[in-house]
């Protein structure tokens, strides 16, 4: 049995826009509660989340693509939001986020779904969709990439990572404050430091930009560089929307990923920063629906 942190739900209430994410959903993996949120009916659209956030970053972007005619589905990840946070830092890794990703896809059975995807949630995501082509029919990429170990990382990611690493206690609020373009202030702030009621349930939101490969001979390198192979002989539809005040993974990074891939180049969102959701959430949903329905 893992030991896990599992965050009393009344944590949860009264979070600004949390509605749109309608009563989550619960279900059983590996011993753990994991949550997903699941809104609408159509197409199903699914969303991943990255680090250090949840499902609650996808409450603007979702009501556009709902209200287009589609099934919006937005998991929490292991480690976040309302699912359950192992505390050793050890048991995350690609692998296992990308089954825990894979097993949503397959027991709701998922079929033509588009995936859209941001920060650590592209490789679980682009991961998926090479190995369920069956379920994921079309791809939204949003400020991420492919971690091979030859990608080339930002002085800023750097940083970033420095300062997890010595930090016990992650004030996750503040990272996704730093990460916007404009402050989304303290309320939503607090949104996003609500699923970690302690420094042990922090253990994902420390353990996962320690465990992006550095070298093609780290743990998951193998896989990501397996994927991006893959995503370039592949000729599924795919969106590339990229914040342009993003510092830690930039606009220059995102042309080289969609180079890397054979796609377009990202559209860039002025006035987006990394959380791009955030500052301009409503404007995204609106797009992506535009481009599924127009598909």
């Amino acid at each position: 049995m893992t030991d896990a942190v599992r965050t009393p739900d009344e944590l949860f209430a009264g979070l600004p826009g949390i509605e749109a994410l309608g009563s989550p959903v619960f279900r059983g993996w590996e011993g753990l509660r994991l949550a997903h949120a699941d809104v609408g009916s159509g197409a199903p659209v699914v969303f991943l989340h990255g680090e250090p956030t949840w499902s609650y970053l996808w409450r603007k972007v979702i009501p556009p693509v709902r209200d287009a005619g589609f099934r919006c589905i937005a998991p929490d990840l292991p480690g976040f939001g309302r699912s359950d946070k192992p505390i050793d830092q050890d048991w995350y890794s690609y692998d296992r986020h990308t089954a825990a990703a894979g097993v949503l896809l397959e027991e709701l059975d998922l079929r033509g779904a588009t995936v859209v995807v941001h920060d650590w949630g592209g490789p679980i995501g682009l991961r998926c969709a090479v190995e369920l082509p069956e379920r994921v029919e079309r791809i939204v990429i949003l400020d991420s990439g492919l971690f091979t170990g030859r990608q080339p990382m930002s002085d800023a990611w750097q940083t970033f990572r420095d300062f997890v690493e010595r930090t016990e206690d992650l004030p996750i609020g503040m990272l996704v404050r730093n990460g916007c373009h404009v402050d989304p202030g303290d309320e939503v702030a607090a949104a996003y430091d609500a699923p970690f009621p302690n420094t042990a349930s922090k253990a994902g939101a420390k353990a996962f930009p320690l465990i992006v490969p550095q070298s093609p001979d780290a743990p998951g390198a193998e896989a990501g560089q397996r994927v991006l192979e893959a995503l370039g002989a592949d000729t599924r539809p795919t969106l590339t929307l990229w914040g342009a005040d993003d510092p830690v993974l930039t606009p220059e990074m995102g042309e080289r990923f969609t180079s890397a891939i054979n796609r377009d180049p990202p559209e860039v969102v002025a006035d987006a920063g990394h959380f791009l959701q955030e500052d301009q959430g409503q404007r995204i949903g609106a797009r992506i629906a535009e481009w599924l329905r127009a598909g």
